[in-house]
């Protein structure tokens, strides 16, 4: 039986047990599961191997790509901002951007983006993904374009492009890009193992993403004139091109963030527990904290197909059933995933933090069966410790 390495409460045990038992019949490659409360790290376990072939072992130190859970990080930066009273939230984009005006967006608010509903979901022209790396270029494209639906009246999944919108905003504020954002206002004062793209450096501890398998037919047919096609298949994606140079040097805040889930737990808990640092220090206010439960969307999201209750910079789950995701504890939690099945869950009202992050990828963008696994697992020993609220 293959056993999960690390530490975790015994209590947990049935959590690290369930990690080695995907790992050994296959389920996973390899994984990592993190979970805080508080001041205490309950679990920091992980399993399996780095590599399809099964040559690299996962380790402690392992990092992978974590898709769509780097929005996360990307709204982390913006609370941080407006935290220190750099920005508002609910000011114009063009405020700090004022290219971005162009084509009626004027009152598209920084919220918008953080939301996903400014209606600039994608790339109206054609763009490679060449051309995505290029982020000057990619973020200009995007300033140009007019919005596809009027902004702030519904939800459209931003999935490869609010890396661009927000790495923007956050350069015009604070003089930095994104990447180096993260990592100095970030992952440093937090000793967070995460970045946006990769260091070359540590390319030889990146785990190797291993695409879906669909079921016998391919994943599902788009119709080409309709919103979903032009967000998720402009520029088209293949899950195997977060194992390139090109794709790790590149700044893509939605999409090619490296962590794992100890790393993600660590950037991400100064949220579920209220602002403070598991040494207790305030790094963002209550009040910060307190927005992202602000709802900004509620209902089914133009390019998912499946309904939301969108607050600001995450989804939150209140009564734990959104969309396809029933797993989601309830109450006032965060959360957001990545394609493949990551996942970052966000309890405030218990000051609860579980994440997620594996290389072999599930199909979905919303979470799989091996991702309800962990969770609810990590929720029932939560229980039987006596840490979840009535």
């Amino acid at each position: 039986m293959t056993k999960a390495h690390g530490t975790y409460d015994p209590a947990f045990s049935g959590l690290a047990e369930l990690l080695g038992k995907l790992a050994e019949d296959g389920s996973e490659v390899g994984a990592s599961v993190s979970v805080w409360h508080g001041s205490d790290n309950l679990v920091e376990i992980w399993a399996g191997y780095a590599d399809p072939e099964k040559s690299r072992t996962w380790n402690q130190d392992t990092i992978a790509n974590v898709f769509s859970s780097t929005k996360t990080i990307c709204a982390l930066a913006i609370l941080m901002l407006h935290d220190r009273g750099l920005l508002s939230v609910f000011d114009p984009v063009a405020k700090y951007w004022p290219e971005f005006a162009a084509n009626g967006k004027e009152d598209v608010l920084i919220t918008h983006l953080m939301s996903h509903t400014s209606g600039v979901a994608g790339w109206e022209e054609p763009i490679t993904l060449e051309q995505v790396y290029d982020t000057p270029y990619a973020t200009a494209k995007l300033a140009e374009q007019k919005p596809w639906w009027t902004p702030g009246t519904a939800s459209g999944y931003h999935a490869q492009n609010q890396g661009q919108l927000l790495g923007e905003v956050v350069r015009r504020v604070s003089g930095k890009s994104l990447k180096e954002f993260v990592r100095t206002e970030i992952a440093e004062p937090l000793r967070a193992d995460v970045q946006v793209g990769a260091l070359e450096k540590d390319w030889h501890r990146c785990a190797e993403m291993i695409p879906p398998v669909f079921p016998p037919g391919g994943p599902p047919q788009l119709d080409p004139n309709g919103l979903p096609f032009r967000v998720m298949m402009n520029p088209p994606l293949d899950a195997s091109h977060a194992n390139t140079p090109g794709w790790r040097l590149a700044e893509l805040g939605a999409i090619n963030g490296h962590s794992n889930a100890q790393g993600l737990a660590k950037a991400l808990h100064v949220i579920s527990n209220r602002g403070k640092t598991p040494d207790g220090r305030q790094f963002l206010k209550k009040e910060t904290v307190n927005l992202i439960f602000q709802t900004q969307a509620e209902g089914t999201d133009l390019i998912l197909d499946v309904p939301f209750r969108m607050g600001i910079g995450f989804g939150w789950s209140n009564d734990g059933a959104i969309g396809s995701i029933p797993f989601m504890p309830k109450g006032k939690v965060a959360f957001w995933g990545g394609w493949g099945g990551s996942i970052c869950v966000l309890d405030v009202d218990n000051n609860v933090t579980v994440t997620y992050v594996m290389n072999k990828m599930g199909t979905g963008t919303l979470g799989n069966e091996r991702t309800a696994q962990y969770v609810v697992e990590a929720y029932e020993s939560l229980k039987e410790k006596g840490i979840l609220k009535p």
